[in-house]
């Protein structure tokens, strides 16, 4: 996961350690893993909650249960099933709304993949 963040191109790999430290923090127990390319965040039994990608021009942050989280994160569409993100782009995000849904996220049944 250190290997994956360090890589991540400018800004964003500070948005990269920020995004973990902020896991690492609310979900202590936290399993990591790097799969498809993307850094995964789980449960021990319960599976994987939360993923980020880095695009050209943001970091999107896919909760792989948003749609059960409250408020619903603001990306996705019907064909997104339970998934939803947000997309995080140069200048910050809001870290106490990110926190509300990580807490959230990791206390429901995850991905199995």
């Amino acid at each position: 996961m250190r290997a994956y963040i360090a890589a991540m191109p400018g800004w964003k790999r500070d948005l990269g350690r920020q995004l973990d430290a902020l896991i690492v923090r609310n979900v202590p127990r936290v399993h990591k893993a790097v799969k498809w390319n993307s850094p995964f965040y789980g449960v021990a039994g319960q599976g994987w909650f939360l993923s980020f990608h880095v695009f050209t021009r943001f970091v999107k942050v896919t909760f792989f249960k948003g749609k059960s989280l409250q408020p619903i994160p603001p990306g996705g569409t019907s064909k997104s099933g339970e998934a939803r993100w947000i997309d995080i782009h140069e200048g910050g995000f809001d870290e106490k709304q990110l926190a509300k849904w990580v807490k959230q996220a990791a206390a429901l049944p995850g991905w199995m993949a």
